[in-house]
């Protein structure tokens, strides 16, 4: 035998579906809550702020990497999706240039000072819009809905009023550009399920958690309407199925994926019953995103034959 064979480092087998492929399907599968959102909120031209955020992302991005001499990576529309999930976690009011300043933090602070895509230890999107709730708390909790300004069906729950659950289902309420129509969310997150980019088992986990602990300690017990308003209200939904779903800062192992969702999901009931907030999805995804080391830890297997019994 006098064959010459290559041996490359791992991987050995890749999938050919790449990382602009996989952005491409999350863009495709948040069009329904950005069409919806901009419809909904067309008297405060909501689509100026989806369109400035998104391109801020992308041009951030572009930016820096250029003067950091680089490779250019615009093309993987990983900044696409990063500015139109801050954009969809907005309200629609929120002057342009905060969102701008937002896509800016997202993209230089947390996505290309820890070394670019896939190096990022928290979901930039989100501590972009936790950034923009501690620099400009009155706008970014300034919501308006046909009009009319007033608080959240989500913190009305709170404060023991009713609510109009069917409402928050179709999505005539106030809240972030994003957030208010559980229907179109429910449409992306199934085509992103049916397209294998994300399973049940993050976002499963995450509401299940939630569903118990609101149940055990919200003071109404099993109410169905009472757990459907805290699912529909605020940005559980988006969270759970868009943003805690992320590659790289979610655990990569079957059951550490399901500890994550757990602890979202315990954070946030936290969050929402006892802190003085009504919402909570994003501190919940974020503090949860620096837990994934430890729980990638806990959950690797063990190589075969290392650290066995004796």
């Amino acid at each position: 035998m006098n064959e010459n064979f290559n041996v490359s480092s791992s991987p050995h087998i890749r999938d050919r579906i790449s990382t602009g492929n996989i952005m491409l399907m999350v863009v495709i599968a948040l069009l329904p809550a950005t069409v919806f959102g901009i419809w909904n909120f067309r008297h405060e031209d909501a689509w100026i702020l989806v369109v400035v955020t998104t391109a801020a992302a992308v041009l951030s991005e572009y930016i820096y990497e250029k003067l950091m001499k680089k490779p250019v990576t615009v093309n993987d529309l990983s900044a696409v999706v990063t500015g139109l999930l801050l954009a969809l976690n907005l309200p629609p009011t929120l002057p342009w240039w905060m969102g701008a300043l937002g896509a800016v933090f997202a993209i230089v602070v947390v996505k290309q000072l820890f070394g670019g895509l896939g190096q990022n230890f928290m979901n930039p999107a989100l501590a972009a819009r936790c950034f923009l709730l501690i620099c400009f708390a009155g706008r970014m909790t300034y919501f308006v809905y046909d009009g009319v300004t007033g608080p959240t069906p989500l913190a009305e729950l709170k404060a023991g009023q009713a609510v109009n659950t069917m409402d928050m289902l179709v999505g005539n309420i106030r809240g972030t550009i994003g957030e208010t129509s559980v229907i179109a969310i429910m449409i992306g997150a199934m085509f992103l399920l049916l397209m294998g980019v994300i399973d049940l088992k993050i976002p499963g986990s995450y509401i299940i958690s939630f569903v118990i602990f609101i149940t055990i300690f919200g003071g109404h017990g099993f109410d169905t309407q009472y757990i459907t308003a805290h699912l529909c209200g605020g940005g559980l939904m988006l969270g759970a199925w868009f943003m805690a779903t992320d590659y790289v800062t979610s655990p990569i192992t079957g059951s550490g994926k399901i500890i994550y969702g757990i602890c979202m999901g315990l954070l946030t009931g936290l969050f929402r019953l006892f802190g003085g907030s009504a919402e909570g999805v994003s501190y919940a995804i974020i503090i949860s995103n620096l837990l994934v080391p430890l729980i990638e830890k806990a959950t690797l297997p063990r190589p075969f034959g290392k650290g066995g019994e004796k």
